[in-house]
């Protein structure tokens, strides 16, 4: 099988197939995982008390210069599964006992993902959580398989988003992905134990220096959707990495805690309902190790 690939708003045409890798994501046409095991480190919602079955694809349809997770987007590591692969990882983490299953960063593997999850009855609900540089015709491959979406929604500024991402159209993509994952998903559930069954979270993370683009990215969520009908996550924990930030020393910086406070208020004036972060936040002890922990078996 090949694929001249456009699953992605970038609609690069790479070739792709089970040997060949191409394009932004340096991906072959197999998902390939880095890990696939109980994770904690996502919003109490999502994570509960027993933890979500995290599948961390590697590589990355945006690559953005900051990303805490470089050594799994640049596209290197992992194991190939093919679908039916990855259909037993999913089930063996349910079995697990874990409250969700959280599939991180798979757009670039849309159709494997959408076969796989194709007729399962899992019993908790299947998270997406991606970069918010969806296409549509993308997420309307994972309607009804997907029970939550979780997208960053990182840049309302156009300048930072080509800057930082090569993504100048992140913006209006990110907002037209984000009302397509409403419309299959309506407002938000959760159960007795507070873990959302049903819905839509949206996260950003702030970006040192840049207070406006995150004020416009509340008020997006906040004009655009009914009151609470959404959960918003706030998130202070940007951490410089140790490289490939030498041509941009604003962010090199780490975040003010006066800026934090601000956006916090600011959330919480907007009426926003949902999870913020505080300063402490800002550190890598909660960053997986890439190693094909849950994958053995294959």
């Amino acid at each position: 099988m090949e694929l001249k690939c456009s699953l992605c708003p970038r609609k690069c045409r790479a070739l792709r197939t089970e040997q060949i890798s191409g394009g932004m994501c340096q991906s072959t046409l197999l998902p390939t995982v880095a890990r696939a095991a109980a994770h904690f480190g996502e919003e109490p919602c999502i994570a509960g008390e027993r933890g979500t079955g995290a599948v961390f694809f590697t590589g990355c349809n945006l690559k953005c210069v900051f990303c805490q997770n470089r050594d799994i987007s640049r596209g290197q590591g992992g194991m190939v599964l093919n679908v039916q692969q990855l259909r037993d990882t999913i089930l063996r983490l349910r079995d697990s006992g874990v409250d969700s299953i959280d599939l991180v960063t798979g757009t670039h593997f849309i159709p494997a993902i959408a076969e796989a999850l194709s007729g399962l009855e899992l019993g908790i609900p299947v998270v997406w959580n991606s970069s918010g540089y969806e296409s549509i015709e993308g997420l309307k491959m994972l309607e009804g398989l997907v029970q939550v979406y979780m997208p960053d929604f990182k840049y309302w500024d156009k300048a930072l988003a080509g800057k930082y991402s090569k993504a100048e159209d992140y913006p209006e993509v990110a907002a037209a992905a984000i009302k397509e994952m409403y419309r299959q998903v309506g407002a938000y559930e959760l159960d007795e134990r507070g873990i959302m069954q049903r819905g839509m979270l949206i996260r950003h993370l702030i970006l040192p220096g840049e207070k406006f683009n995150s004020m416009d990215v509340i008020d997006f969520v906040a004009d655009e959707f009914p009151e609470d009908s959404v959960l918003f996550s706030l998130m202070s924990q940007y951490t410089p990495p140790a490289e490939g930030l030498e041509d941009y020393p604003e962010l090199q910086q780490t975040l003010e805690a006066d800026t934090n406070s601000r956006l916090i208020r600011y959330m919480q004036k907007r009426g926003l309902s949902g999870y913020w972060q505080e300063l402490s936040s800002a550190t890598e002890e909660m960053l997986p190790e890439w190693d094909l922990s849950g994958l053995q078996e294959h």
